[in-house]
């Protein structure tokens, strides 16, 4: 078995072994019982998704002409789902202003840095 192989049959394994637990924490909540085969198939169409999922990102990152993919790229593939899309858009906008406050915050410890040296010289 080729490491490919290998890495994919783990992953198959991690997210088959994903959906049994959410499909037991939702069957306790409501009371429900998941077959195996149910389980299984769930596991199957999530792995089967995210491997198109990662294609048509490389695909779009592609067509910009870029290397790696972007938020862009990840809000064009959830475009369809009103919901998904409204979250990563959220999300999104959440990690840039976390990512804005920390360069201010480096900034400004810089700043105090080169304040504090110059006034030793």
């Amino acid at each position: 078995m080729s490491d490919r192989d290998e890495s994919q049959q783990r992953l198959k394994a991690a997210v088959h072994f994903t959906v049994g637990r959410l499909c037991q924490k939702t069957g306790e909540d409501n009371r429900r019982d998941f077959s195996r085969q149910v389980i299984a198939s769930m596991a199957e169409t999530a792995f089967r998704q995210c491997d198109i999922f990662a294609k048509d990102l490389e695909a779009f990152a592609r067509h910009a002409k870029r290397s790696t993919v972007s938020t862009e790229d990840v809000k064009l593939l959830a475009r369809r789902s009103t919901a998904l899309s409204i979250y990563i858009q959220n999300r999104s906008e959440e990690l840039n202003q976390e990512h804005r406050d920390l360069k201010k915050k480096n900034t400004g410890k810089r700043k105090a840095r080169d304040t504090e040296e110059e006034s030793r010289e």
